[in-house]
């Protein structure tokens, strides 16, 4: 396992690397941010939750971590629905490129055709890319109703 210095997400939550839309909720068990991407245009809303401790997957975590986990990915779904009318929302752990622990969140948008309707396909549905602009202002409004969700 690459160490924490190492660690391209623990970079991150030290603030070594620019995350677009910024982060959107932090506490001392996890973060979330959108998703970069290298790519001009980016799949709106697609959310990555992180661990914060240097962990690589189910297994690793403790129960606080895990149970911060559990109820931030939650209220998320539900912010997601609420703010940005999801219709669906998918989640999954790959782990392979970065053994520390995050989750994928990506919301479905109505209209959106049903070959796209897979974790690994929705990617692919161009019609919700976006700018950098754009995620700025998504993040800004979940960031707005996340925060009145865990008040």
């Amino acid at each position: 396992m690459i160490s924490s210095n190492d660690c391209f997400i623990c970079s991150k939550h030290k603030g070594q690397l620019k995350v677009n839309g910024g982060c959107i909720y932090e506490d001392e068990f996890v973060y979330v941010g959108h998703i970069g991407s290298n790519e001009p245009l980016i799949y709106l809303g697609y959310l990555i939750v992180d661990l914060k401790r240097h962990a690589a997957g189910y297994g690793d975590m403790n129960d606080d971590e895990a149970r911060a986990i559990g109820f931030i990915l939650n209220k998320l779904g539900g912010v997601l629905k609420n703010s940005e009318s999801a219709e669906h929302i998918y989640s999954f752990v790959q782990g392979d490129a970065f053994p520390h622990f995050h989750i994928h969140l990506i919301p479905r948008y109505p209209g959106t055709p049903k070959e796209f309707w897979h974790p690994t396909n929705i990617r692919n549905y161009k019609e919700v890319h976006g700018t950098v602009n754009q995620v700025e202002e998504i993040c800004s409004r979940l960031r707005s109703v996340f925060q009145r969700e865990i008040e």
